[in-house]
């Protein structure tokens, strides 16, 4: 799996990190035991500084999509289905909310933003 890190971007490179390992784990590209790339392989291709590597692989951990083993990397975990369904529901719900807040910017009212999510239901 190749990790590319858009650095004009707004969302901090942990986060892009975190976010494409997610997503390999979610549509199957990272399987069960796969081994991630070392801290220090990852930070050289990518030309960023280990802690931020460091910091991307502690957050794949703590949300259960990593382990790892001390002096052997990190692995991808067994994938929990419930997990697996509660992260996509929230990447969901986060694109919701981005879209709401955009509409509202735009001055629509919550009623034509249902009609038009209702729209969109239809296809």
């Amino acid at each position: 799996m190749q990790i590319i890190i858009n650095n004009s971007s707004m969302v901090p490179i942990y986060e892009q990190i975190v976010e494409q390992v997610k997503k390999g784990i979610r549509t199957g590209q990272l399987k069960e035991n796969d081994l991630l790339p070392s801290v220090r392989s990852l930070s050289k291709d990518l030309k960023i500084s280990a802690l931020t590597v460091k910091k991307a692989y502690d957050v794949l951990e703590s949300d259960g999509f990593t382990v790892t083993v001390h002096g052997k990397g990190s692995y991808v975990a067994a994938v929990n289905p419930a997990l697996l369904l509660e992260e996509q529901k929230k990447e969901v719900e986060t694109d919701f909310e981005r879209a709401v807040q955009k509409g509202r910017r735009y001055g629509l009212s919550d009623k034509e933003i249902r009609s038009l999510f209702d729209l969109i239901l239809e296809d």
